[in-house]
């Protein structure tokens, strides 16, 4: 394997003169990266190049530091598989070593192309961007480069210690992602990628990234466009003081006499989950003063967001959110009476405080995502920046007598994605929508602006508090049939 690897790379140098884009070698597709010669693999329509480090693996003496650059090389290495899951209590193959991405693109194709790059959710402790639903090829084949990454999750992405001071500020799966985006910038045309055309999408803690990067000056200029799907606008950030009380609780947990940079994952892992059973205070973003100033609403309402072009939305139900609000908490902090819910939510039959169920549920999506979502569409639309909004409310045919948990449930219509957990088969109706769901999400990553030709006139937010309903029934621009619901909700 080494031979041959030696005579690919031979025949690259000889026939690629310059930056090399993406050039297939036989049936390998290849890219030359400031870290190294990258072979890729293909199937169909589409090239994949997995598990590229993007910055060194954070271990040892580098565990709770900025990630560091990946040092330049100049070998050839293969990309066929996914690097590991960051480290996490749910999954066996999980590693501290995760500072990886991935790169889809469609084989044969000139650029420059414009760049999706998904950041996946998870409530900041779970979750992988190596997931089957999150298969870049489906949005590929259309023309576009497509990267998914991992970064820092639970106590090694977010812990805030006095004692790790020496290098960064308890936001290390935010400096991940700042990492990732600037090893597209600098490595994208590798592969037909154009820097300046980066659109950032994701779901749930996806979302809360991207806008927290929004507002960070850190990241300004690394991409031009985002897409906030199912973003808790409205939760609050904790601020350092809060959140150093949180790392002292899981330092306790571990033992005052370890040392953090040296301690087994495993016995992290444990000290993580018996403070969650403690105190259910699990590790996320912080006020640092430093990546993060201020709560997501309040940057917003201020104006200190980049202005870009943006889509953002949510799902009519958004039960299995992956965070830790709790609908029957909800419900409880709305301040609503039996009346009020009576006139707010008619479908709801006989509604109760005492059996709260459906109607928390439905409480609960309006109030942390429905109005969260429309409160920044209109402070970004005033802004002057691209605004468009939507709900979607589609549920796949095969699911429609027991829908059940509805949070991210778009992800597998944009993605395309069928047959893996979760996601099930499409039928002929549920491939059409997803198919425009892909169009508006790709016409928008192109252009900012995702209407195009045989799709439903999706109508700007600016001025007119309009959205685009995806239903079961139609796709359609409207005014919001829940507008005096959430109106009641964001008193």
């Amino acid at each position: 394997m080494r031979s041959l690897l030696a005579l690919l790379a031979a025949s690259i140098v000889l026939c690629c003169a310059g930056p090399a884009v993406a050039q297939p070698v036989g049936q390998f597709p290849f890219a030359l990266t400031r870290e190294g010669q990258m072979l890729g693999a293909v199937e169909g329509e589409v090239a994949s190049f997995k598990g590229l480090a993007y910055a060194e693996p954070p271990l040892g003496a580098l565990r709770w530091r900025p990630p560091q650059p990946a040092p330049e090389s100049s070998e050839m290495r293969t990309a066929y598989a996914y690097g590991a899951p960051c480290l996490q209590p749910s999954l066996p193959d999980a590693s501290e070593d995760c500072l990886t991405l991935n790169v889809f693109r469609p084989f044969g194709v000139d650029g420059p192309l414009p760049v999706m790059m998904f950041i996946h959710g998870g409530g900041f402790v779970s979750g992988t961007a190596n997931e089957r639903l999150f298969d870049g090829a489906r949005l590929a084949q259309a023309g576009l480069i497509v990267v998914t990454m991992n970064y820092r999750l639970g106590v090694l992405g977010w812990l805030a210690d006095p004692a790790l001071t020496d290098g960064g500020s308890g936001n290390y799966g935010l400096m991940d992602q700042i990492a990732a985006l600037h090893w597209v910038h600098d490595n994208i045309a590798a592969f037909g990628g154009d820097a300046d055309n980066v659109t950032l999408f994701g779901s749930g803690a996806g979302a809360t990234s991207i806008a927290l990067l929004m507002l960070s000056a850190q990241s300004r200029g690394l991409f031009k466009k985002a897409i906030l799907q199912s973003i808790p606008a409205r939760a609050r950030l904790r601020s350092s003081q809060e959140a150093e009380a949180i790392g002292r609780q899981f330092v306790a947990a571990l033992g005052p006499e370890a040392d953090l940079r040296a301690a087994e994952p495993r016995r992290l892992l444990a000290a993580e989950s018996l403070l969650l059973e403690q105190s259910r205070h699990g590790f996320a973003p912080m006020m640092d003063g430093a990546l993060v100033t201020e709560d997501v609403a309040a940057g917003f309402a201020a104006g200190h967001q980049s202005r870009m072009a943006l889509m953002i939305g949510s799902n009519d139900d958004e039960t299995g959110f992956d965070g830790e609000l709790d609908t029957r908490q909800e419900l409880a902090a709305s301040g609503l009476t039996i009346d009020d819910l009576r006139k707010l939510y008619p479908d709801v039959a006989e509604p109760s405080l005492a059996s709260p169920t459906d109607l928390a549920a439905k409480v609960y999506t309006d109030k942390v995502f429905s109005e969260p979502a429309r409160l920044l569409a209109r402070l970004h639309a005033a802004s002057g920046a691209a605004t468009f909004r939507y709900r979607f409310a589609y549920v796949p045919e095969a699911r429609r007598g027991n829908p059940g948990a509805g949070h991210g449930r778009e992800l597998q219509f944009i993605f395309g994605a069928e047959g893996v957990p979760g996601a099930g088969i499409f039928s002929r109706a549920d491939r059409e929508v997803a198919s425009r769901m892909r169009s508006y999400w790709i016409n928008f990553a192109r252009s900012g602006d995702p209407n195009g030709p045989d799709l439903p006139h999706w109508d700007s937010a600016a001025g007119r508090d309009r959205l685009l309903l995806i239903t079961n029934d139609r796709i359609a621009s409207g005014d919001d049939p829940l507008a005096e619901r959430l109106d009641r909700l964001a008193r």
